[in-house]
C-alpha cells in the first residue's frame, strides 16, 4: 500500500449555527470542494437546522453580539437595531457579488452533488419533521451515522 498523499478526496462540513456569515462560509466551502471535484458532505446540527428551515432559511441574520469580527462593544452591538443593520448591510454586499439566496445556494449545492444531512437528535429536540426542511434534503441521520459516512482515507472533517 502507497503512503498517504494528502489529497483531500471528501469534505464532512458541520454546520452548527444559522448566522448568515456561517452559513455562507459553509455553502462556499462546499460549493468549492465540488467545483474542485471533491465529494462534499454537510451536516446541519443545532441551530444550523434553521438554514434548511423552510419558513426560516431566508430570514437568517448576523450575529452582532459576542462577534469579535464586528469590531465593535458588545454593548453597541447589542443596541435595538444593529442586528438587522449588519444584516441588510450584509446581504447588500452579497448582493453585489450575485450571490444566491439561501434556498437557490441550497439548491445549487443539491444539483453539484452535496449531500445534505440533518441531524436526528437536533430534529427532535426542535420538533422538526422532514416536511419543515428544504426540498433538497439527502435524509436524516444520527452522529454515528454521519461518522460512519466520514471513514476513509482523504476525507476532512470542517465544523462550523
Amino acid at each position: 500500500m502507497s503512503e498517504y498523499n494528502g489529497e483531500i478526496k471528501k469534505m464532512m462540513i458541520i454546520l452548527s449555527k444559522a448566522t448568515l456569515d456561517s452559513v455562507y462560509a459553509a455553502f462556499v466551502l462546499a460549493n468549492g470542494a465540488r467545483m474542485e471535484g471533491i465529494e462534499s458532505e454537510m451536516f446541519f446540527t443545532f441551530f444550523g437546522l434553521e438554514a434548511l428551515h423552510k419558513e426560516k432559511m431566508e430570514d437568517l441574520h448576523v450575529a452582532t453580539v459576542g462577534n469579535p469580527a464586528m469590531h465593535m462593544p458588545t454593548m453597541l452591538g447589542g443596541l435595538p437595531g444593529m442586528e438587522a443593520l449588519a444584516t441588510h448591510m450584509m446581504k447588500k454586499e452579497m448582493d453585489k457579488l450575485d450571490l444566491p439566496g439561501v434556498k437557490e445556494f441550497i439548491e445549487i449545492l443539491s444539483a453539484s452533488g452535496v449531500k445534505i444531512w440533518a441531524c436526528r437528535l437536533a430534529m427532535d429536540m426542535f420538533h422538526y419533521k422532514k416536511e419543515d426542511l428544504a426540498d433538497e434534503l439527502d435524509g436524516v441521520l444520527t452522529v454515528g451515522d454521519f461518522y460512519q459516512r466520514a471513514k476513509g482515507i482523504g476525507t476532512h472533517m470542517l465544523f462550523i
